[in-house]
This record gives C-alpha cells, structure tokens and sequence, in this order.
C-alpha cells in the first residue's frame, strides 16, 4: 500500500474543465460541478492527461464522431440511464483520453477500488458497441480534460475477463509517463494486431457474382470454426447456383443489391470487376466485415469509390486475388501487423506526435533488414523528429532518411505503409506507391463516412492488405507500461510541451494547425499555466529547466514544475 492509499482528500465544490459542447464549440469552465459519488460511483483526481489529434477530429465532428454515438449493446440500459459521465450525441462532454489519476473517494458498494490508488486509464470499452465503433472514455464518457472524473465502477470493469479498465500504477513514474502510455500503446496495439484468415464463422456471408464469373472454391473458404449461419446469394446463371449448392450451405437468393440491408454482412465474395458493383458492395460491409473480390482474370474497369474511412473506425477489410479461386484470396493476410524482415517502411506524417512513435519503434524494432523512410511536408518537424530518431538508426544499423514531400518526389515502391494522416487521397496514394505484398496501416482516424476512389485492381494483383486500428486493449497498455516501468522505453520523449488549465485549448489548436512537433501535457491542477514548449522553459521556469534531460521531461522535471507552480496535493509536495 502506498503512503497515499486510504488517504481522503477534500475535494472542492467546482473544478476547471475543458468541455465540448458543439461542433468546433470548446469552452475553458471554471466553476464545473465536483459531483460526490454514488454508491457504484468513483471520483478521480486527474494528475496528467495528454492531447491527441483524436480530440480534434472529435471536436469536429462532434455527435457526428462514431465514437459519441449511443452504446447499443455490452451494458444494461438502466445502468447507462443513471450513469452521470455517460454523455452521447449532442450531450456536451468533456475530451482527454491519455489520463494518469488517482482515486479520491468511492461509493458505498464499490468493490474493485481503493481510494489513494493511482490509475493508467484505458480508453477504450470494446465490448461496449456504438453503431460505427465502440465506447470509450473521453468520447462517449466524460473524459480527463478537467480536475475531477466521475466514473461507474460497472463501466470499468471488462465483461468477461473482470479485468479492470483503470489499471493500477506505481508510484515512481512520473504522470506525464503513465499519460502517454495509451498513444504509445495505441501504435503497439496496431503491430500486435491480427485478422481473421477466412469466413467469420457463423456470420453473415453475400454472395455476388457478375455474369460469366464462375464461382470457384467457396467451401474452403470456411476454415476457422465452421460456416456462416446465413447465406445470402445474388447471382445471374445456373452454373454459378450449381457452385453455391456445391458449398452445401442454405442460401437464400435475392434478385439485387437494392434489397439487401445496408452494412447487413460480415463477409462479402464478389466474382467480377465491375466497378459499380464493387461501389455498391462496399455499403454493405457490417462493422469487421470482410470485402473479398474475386476478378478472375478479368480488370476493374475504373477506380471504385470505397469506404476508407471504415477500414478505421470500422475495422472493415478488403482483399482479393486476380486469380478464380475465393479462398486464394486470404492468403494475403499477414499474420499479424508486425514489421518484417527486409520491409522498405515508409511512414507518411511522421513528424507528427503519433508519427515520430512509429518512426521511434520501427528503428528500435530489431527487424533484420528493414528501411525506413519518415515522410512529412513541415521541415521544421522533420528536422525536431531527426534529432529524436537518427541516434535510435545509427545505433540499430537501420537505413533511416527524413523525406519532405512537398519539395521532395516520392520514389520507388514500398513493403509496409503506415498513414498517419486522416486523407482519403492519400490512401490512394499509398496503394499507387505499394510494392508487391505491401502491408498498409490507416492509423489515421480517417472520418467513418470517407469514401475514396482507389486504384483496386493494382491493389489486388500485387497482393496488398490494408487495415487499420482505433485504440488499444488492456493487454497492450499493461505490455507498454512494463516497458516503461523496467526503463526499456520512456514515453516522455515524446513530450514538447506542457500546459495547465489555460493553455488546454490553445494545445488543442496546435495540434490541428500541425505546429507541435510531439506530445502536449496537460497538468488540470495547474489553473493558470499556458501552454509552454519545453524549449521555452529555460526563460519562463530556469529551475523546471534544469531537469530535463537534454531537453527532454523527465519526471524530476514534472516533480519540479509542480512544486512552484502549487499543482501538487498537499501529500505529494512532501
């Protein structure tokens, strides 16, 4: 047990608070309600919270983001109904997902909490569906732009698993460290992640086929845990019914496309290479659905328009094969999002706070063989990310170049993409500059709605696979926070500024305008601090300065600023 543990704190009437309260609508509270928990209720006090683009793209879109959207299954109604953080649609929240915090007082029936505790907030509720995405806290719940959060014990813990989302932290990392644990797990969770191989067994499979498509080897596609439960099949002769009942799997005919439910199926197969076809189909693609499009030798007359954006925050997929056979058309799945070995990496937005931590771990990755390109159009980034990574290159043997693509030409083809930028342009960008086999990760929170005209048939005939990622689990955040606590990684490279309360708003606008060439850190306990570049603490805080660490936070720094700027609770300052 901590010294801190069990230790009640007085809390305030009011707090400030970052709220968001319509689209491009963010206003500075002062005098925001500290509510006292109910029984299932705890209060947290909010030590650090780190600014994401994520939180521009939703105070964008606001009611509009996939992931405001009411939770419509993975929780009890009546549990939601009395839930006070629980602020979907229009409802205006609070923003701020990167939270280190520490429980200050609980309910009468929680059990899982203890006050004094000290937190690493994972974000993101998976099991608790929206219609485009899922919950998660900072979005669909209120989030750590303010002083104080309010939470439901019963929204916290993971169904299933009883694993608790506020995961326990110790007490010698520094907050702005455990804050950044979530963006850097975020990149994690995108390597470590893995795709189904085949049909979602018992799922809902559509069936398409252009006239003169055979319908070759749909049985074998069905491989991992059984068929789907339904079948449903809109195809133009009786040699192409002969293959689906070949199958031996009930299917039920339609005569078009029109009929059938929007985003209705977890797996499509289209035999042909019909662009409108292939327009049409891609409306169809459940949340997770799999598009495989099967041309037969055939091309795709034209660039069809698709939903980038779902591949995203709807975790849709699209592969295919040049060839007749559907099942040959998984085998392009890789198994995991890992580097490989030999990959020719280009990484597109690098500069950026999220760029420079893929930048940073591609080069530490220890894959034999990689290169690694690091694309961006902001020299002065570009430069900031090369005095961060060159030593990481030159240390790991690992070709590194810095490439600005608005003076510059993109040359040759590339093995593994990452986009971390949220353009639908850009994804067509990526699969023209894909060479054979190329792995592309949309890591950019490209809005859910996007669609693109893409280059499909190039796509297809040199054997790409594009996916893409939102958040992390609690596996990915406990594996980044081992990292950190060992000393194997430190977040706080990441960070280029730190705010308090004042300059929370401002940091958000740099983040849109590009200007940061890292991480912002908000201290909620620090009212008046602006937002400062950790360049400019040498003039504003000499003594904060004195403990970087060749320019870089450290957590004798945070101790440091703190202590003069009174952000501390009285037990901390001892």
């Amino acid at each position: 047990m901590s010294e801190l543990e069990g230790q009640q704190e007085e809390l305030p009437a009011t707090q400030r608070a970052v709220q968001l309260v319509g689209a491009e609508q963010l206003v500075l509270n002062e005098h925001k309600e500290v509510p006292r928990p109910g029984p299932n209720e705890l209060l947290v006090r909010v030590e650090a919270v780190g600014l994401c683009f994520s939180d521009v793209k939703l105070a964008k879109q606001f009611s509009a983001h996939p992931r405001k959207d009411d939770v419509i299954s993975g929780i009890g109604p009546e549990i939601l109904q009395g839930c006070r953080s629980y602020v979907p649609g229009d409802k205006a929240g609070v923003p701020g997902h990167e939270v280190a915090c520490r429980v200050v007082a609980v309910g009468s029936d929680v059990e899982r909490y203890r006050v004094g505790e000290r937190c690493l907030v994972q974000t993101d509720y998976r099991s608790l569906l929206t219609k485009g995405s899922n919950a998660a806290f900072g979005y669909t719940f209120e989030g750590g732009l303010q002083e104080y959060v309010l939470l439901d014990e019963r929204v916290t813990i993971e169904p299933g698993t009883g694993e608790r989302y506020m995961i326990p932290v110790p007490e010698t990392l520094s907050a702005s460290a455990i804050a950044l644990v979530e963006p850097w797990s975020c990149v994690e969770n995108a390597y470590a992640s893995s795709d189904r191989r085949s049909l979602l067994a018992g799922g809902r499979l559509l069936v398409v086929a252009s006239p003169g498509h055979p319908v070759i080897d749909l049985a074998p596609c069905a491989v991992a845990g059984g068929p789907p439960a339904s079948v449903v099949a809109v195809v133009s002769d009786q040699g192409q019914k002969e293959a689906l009942n070949a199958a031996r799997w009930a299917v039920r005919y339609a005569d078009d496309l029109e009929s059938l439910e929007e985003e209705g199926f977890d797996d499509i197969i289209y035999f042909g290479a019909d662009k409108q076809t292939i327009e049409r189909l891609s409306t169809k693609l459940a949340y997770a659905g799999m598009a495989n499009v099967v041309l037969g030798g055939r091309e795709v007359d034209g660039r069809p328009s698709i939903g980038a954006g779902r591949v995203h925050y709807g975790l849709t997929r699209w592969v295919g094969t040049a060839g007749g056979s559907a099942a040959s058309s998984y085998d392009v799945i890789p198994a995991s999002g890992e580097l490989r070995p030999d990959d020719r990496v280009l990484i597109t937005g690098a500069a950026g706070p999220m760029g420079q931590m893929h930048v940073i771990r591609a080069l530490c990755s220890g894959v034999k063989g990689i290169s690694v390109v690091a694309a961006d159009i902001d020299t002065a980034r570009l430069e900031a990310l090369g005095q961060k990574a060159a030593p990481y290159a030159k240390r790991n043997g690992v070709p590194f170049r810095l490439l600005n693509t608005k003076t510059e030409p993109l040359e040759g083809r590339f093995t593994y993409q990452v986009l971390l930028v949220p353009s639908g342009p850009l994804v067509a960008a990526a699969i023209d500059a894909a060479g054979e086999g190329c792995v592309i990760d949309i890591f950019a929170g490209i809005p859910a709605g996007l669609r693109q005209e893409v280059d499909l048939d190039g796509y297809i005939r040199r054997r790409c696979y594009m996916f893409g990622t939102s958040g992390s689990v609690i596996r990915d955040m406990k594996t980044l926070l081992a990292k950190v606590a060992s000393g194997q990684l430190d977040t706080n490279v990441s960070v280029d500024a730190i705010s308090g309360m004042a300059g929370a708003i401002e940091g958000l606008g740099a983040l849109e305008k590009q200007t940061m060439a890292g991480k912002v850190v908000i201290y909620p306990s620090l009212h008046n601090l602006g937002l400062t570049r950790l360049v400019e603490l040498r003039e504003e805080f000499p003594t904060v300065w004195a403990k970087l660490d060749n320019g870089q936070w450290t957590a004798a720094a945070e101790k440091e600023l703190l202590r003069q700027a009174g952000g501390a609770s009285p037990a901390e300052r001892t």
